[in-house]
């Protein structure tokens, strides 16, 4: 079902971008290849023959909102540099300039190796000599002169569809860069797990929270092996070990689907696991937090502890009523085994949980 879901938000995703971006090749919001009016001026003692000028650019409100058709204006100067090269005069606004919209989008395309909003200067019809004393070899522009010019950006289209497209394949590399993380983990705490099981820990352990967990999941057999998995995954979380919690998690689980007659339904004890775990019980507050609020941390402890007690205390009882609807008893893979005329779909053919 979530897979379904998540096709759903993508092709809505999709749609949404490029209606957009329909929208915006329509009006043209970016103006592409139209000339920005500006006015360049030099710092008083820079050398205007250098390869590489500092310069101040200033824009005009009004001609800013009246050229993009926005309500929004920029401030009256921004500090940048011209640059000459090849393809001619590149003005390179500073890479800190907090720009309005719409160069602030125009800025992820538009932009050179150093992520600054980068365009070509060209000279406008009232100042025609620009040109020449703009050009390599030319003799120096004098400073504190301000130039009526103007800037043409790269071409802005398909900005939303670009979008989708940098956060998905952001979210992958995430994705990835978590996989290869846990890798590590999984291995040594599984590896440990491992030890315990044979060592008669596991059992153990199992003797020791039989009286607790025992009401929380009264299918589970005594002395079988979840309840000393769910116990250690609910110890890790309650100390704030998230990366130990993940690997007895899924063991839990693992021991959990072997109680389960049927395989694409969860039983009431892989539903209730997963609530608990969902409501995050804890303790010791998780390390992110440590290391973002530090000292001031001890000022959360007490909110902590309240907030998780009263989600486990929400996440039990609702687990619970759930269970007892007419369509949760209907699907629950327990009581379908034990009747062989039903089915785990219930007697109506519903969907399971």
């Amino acid at each position: 079902m979530l897979n379904y879901i998540w096709a759903g938000l993508i092709a809505l995703s999709l749609i949404f971008a490029i209606g957009y971006d329909a929208v915006d090749l329509t009006r043209d919001t970016y103006r592409n290849g139209e000339e920005l009016p500006i006015v360049v001026r030099l710092p008083e003692g820079d050398d205007g023959n250098a390869r590489r000028v500092a310069v101040s650019v200033e824009i005009a409100p009004d001609a800013y909102g009246g050229f993009y058709g926005t309500a929004e204006r920029p401030t009256p100067a921004y500090s940048g540099h011209l640059v000459r090269s090849q393809e001619g005069v590149l003005l390179r606004f500073s890479a800190s300039a907090a720009l309005p919209q719409p160069l602030a989008t125009i800025r992820g395309s538009s932009q050179s190796r150093d992520g600054e909003l980068q365009g070509r200067l060209v000279s406008r019809p009232d100042a025609p000599e620009l040109a020449e004393m703009l050009a390599a070899g030319g003799r120096p522009l004098p400073p504190d002169t301000g130039f009526a010019v103007a800037v043409v950006f790269e071409p802005t289209r398909f900005v939303k569809l670009n979008a989708i497209a940098g956060s998905a394949l952001s979210s992958a590399e995430t994705a990835a860069t978590i996989a290869l993380g846990l890798i590590g983990v999984l291995a040594l705490f599984l590896g440990l797990l491992e030890i315990a099981e044979r060592a008669g820990i596991v059992q153990a352990l199992v003797r020791m929270v039989r009286p607790l967990l025992r009401p929380l999941f009264p299918e589970v057999p005594e002395d079988h092996p979840a309840l000393g998995m769910i116990a250690l995954n609910f110890a890790a979380n309650i100390f704030g070990l998230g990366n130990a919690a993940t690997p007895f998690g899924i063991k839990a689980m693992e021991e959990l689907q072997k109680l389960n007659p049927t395989e694409d339904t969860a039983t009431n004890s892989m539903v209730m696991f997963l609530a608990i775990n969902t409501a995050s019980v804890q303790i010791v507050p998780p390390v992110l937090l440590l290391a973002l609020l530090g000292l001031q941390i001890n000022e959360l402890v007490f909110a902590i502890i309240i907030t998780t007690g009263l989600s486990l205390v929400i996440a039990v009882t609702a687990t619970k009523l759930y269970g007892r609807l007419p369509s949760a008893r209907a699907s629950d893979p327990n009581r379908a085994s034990a009747d062989p005329g039903r089915t785990p779909s219930g007697p109506s053919g519903g969907a399971g949980r």
